[in-house]
């Protein structure tokens, strides 16, 4: 009866209003429709998609994306809210849940230029555009002769900014990239284990209200719920955690599933470049969160700590 009753309603899938937003939300929609579920888009607009004159770390980057899509979920406007797992702050609302994480999408960073003959080298010289703190400070860490230009807005904002040669390239995730048809335009892809992601990029995050009705939140995480992505997300998120901190932060977490249970491999970099620290740690599935939690307080132990006050002590100068 529950499972009949899940499958009359329809989901109202919560989602910003940017293109790869929206592609992440239909590519939900299609899954959920194929278990047999009705949905529905609602289209909300998020403080990071208003304030586009500033970046991450100056607006207060925690739930930069998220916030207004949680506020629906609590008003009971949406059923589910579709994220890119990366933008999703550390701490979820004790009344909130991130109830799956989809197949994860090839992880890594790469340059896009409409010059299919650039390369990046070592001494390259060139401006190239960014809105991640952490892709700033490893640039400056492996291309200390690199200049980064801020680079807000979506993706069809940032390519029109490089066909103006606002700068030289433009550095994003494969993921949307590859999902908003523009790989042909990738010219460089930096090496998952130098250029650490952010924890989750690559993959989609689910939330719900905790208290959305059993039945349906079973059948969504039946749906949509990526089993093996799921367990390296609960790492990455739980170093993240441990770590306090969001997208405004250059900390980075990967973690992959071996023969016998999980890898992470993570750390922080310092805005500079100069300080990197990372390392890796690997424990059964089931200790995951132990695992990330643990890597998080490694890495704040040998000198996490030290770095992070410095970004601090910096951001309250400026």
């Amino acid at each position: 009866m529950m499972q009949n009753d899940s499958k009359d309603k329809v989901i109202r899938i919560g989602t910003r209003g940017s293109k790869l937003a929206l592609w992440q939300a239909e590519h939900a929609a299609e899954k959920l429709q194929a278990a047999g579920l009705q949905t529905e888009l609602v289209i909300i607009s998020t403080k990071g998609d208003q304030v586009l004159d500033r970046s991450l770390d100056k607006i207060g980057s925690k739930g930069v994306f998220t916030e207004e899509l949680e506020v629906s979920l609590r008003e009971g406007n949406i059923d589910i809210a579709v994220h890119s797992a990366k933008d999703v702050q550390s701490s979820i609302p004790d009344d909130l849940e991130l109830v799956a994480f989809m197949e994860r999408e090839k992880v890594n960073d790469v340059i896009l230029s409409f010059d299919p003959n650039f390369k990046l080298e070592r001494d390259s010289n060139v401006v190239i555009g960014t809105s991640s703190t952490r892709r700033k400070a490893l640039l400056k860490k492996h291309y200390p002769n690199v200049t980064t230009a801020e680079s807000r807005g979506n993706l069809q904002t940032r390519l029109r900014k490089l066909e103006e040669k606002q700068f030289d390239a433009l550095m994003l995730a494969y993921a949307g990239v590859y999902r908003m048809g523009y790989d042909n335009l990738i010219v460089h892809t930096f090496p998952e284990d130098e250029f650490v992601p952010a924890a989750g990029q690559g993959s989609v995050a689910i939330e719900c209200a905790k208290d959305l009705e059993p039945g349906l939140k079973a059948a969504i995480k039946s749906a949509l719920d990526h089993a093996e992505t799921h367990v390296c997300l609960l790492a990455e998120r739980a170093f993240l955690r441990t770590m306090e901190g969001g997208c405004s932060i250059p900390s980075f977490a990967l973690a992959t599933l071996t023969a016998t249970g999980v890898s992470i491999n993570g750390g922080i970099v310092s805005l500079d470049g100069k300080t990197l620290l990372q390392q890796t740690m690997t424990d059964t599935q089931e200790a995951a969160e132990r695992l990330g939690e643990k890597l998080a307080n490694s890495t704040l132990t040998n000198g996490g700590e030290e770095i992070l006050t410095s970004i601090k002590r910096e951001r309250s100068e400026i």
